[in-house]
């Protein structure tokens, strides 16, 4: 508003067609022109500024929804990793464990390193609910995002290591089968 004060107060002294001895005339049209130029120039440059903050802001949004997006992709991909586990422990490892082919002792040594492989998904699971839920941990959405990568990370390794173990333990009962074939065959000669 100051600013169009000044423009129309510089307009007035400007039109007054002030003639002197070695001052030169203006053309009052062009320098109304000029002035009206210059206003729909501060214009368009008020509109880039609000333009530019929007963007900034509309840039804010997104990085907000990505990190929310990461999270809840590292919570799927560590879901279903316990899911594959509960899977394994229904299937794989009772039938591990119903073997004759594993003996009594190995039955709690089988038991003790998929418990502890369990424990430690129930332990990701608990952890990964605090990080999500509780305002004691002042982070970021970033370093939230970063630790569930983390866990993620430790969930597949987890997937892995067991899904080692159950053919291990898969391939000693073959083996036993196999060696028991061939001690109980019976021979025709």
């Amino acid at each position: 508003m100051k600013t169009k004060i000044l423009v129309l107060a510089m307009v007035l002294l400007l039109s007054f067609n002030m003639k002197a001895q070695g001052m030169p005339t203006y053309d009052n049209t062009n320098f109304i022109s000029l002035v009206k130029q210059l206003l729909e120039s501060g214009k368009q440059t008020a509109q880039m500024i609000k333009s530019v903050q929007f963007l900034k802001d509309a840039k804010e949004s997104i990085e907000k929804v990505s990190s929310v997006v990461q999270q809840l992709r590292a919570v799927e991909e560590i879901a279903q990793n316990n899911q594959r586990l509960i899977n394994v422990m229904q299937n794989d490892l009772q039938d591990i464990l119903n073997s004759p082919y594993i003996k009594p002792e190995e039955v709690t040594r089988v038991a003790q390193s998929f418990d502890a492989i369990v424990q430690n998904s129930l332990d990701t699971v608990d952890f990964m609910g605090e990080i999500l839920s509780s305002n004691n941990l002042k982070m970021s959405d970033a370093e939230r995002a970063e630790v569930l990568k983390q866990k993620e990370k430790e969930s597949r390794e987890m997937v892995s290591n067991i899904q080692t173990k159950t053919k291990r333990y898969k391939d000693i009962i073959s083996f036993r089968k196999m060696q028991d074939k061939i001690n109980n065959r019976e021979t025709e000669y």
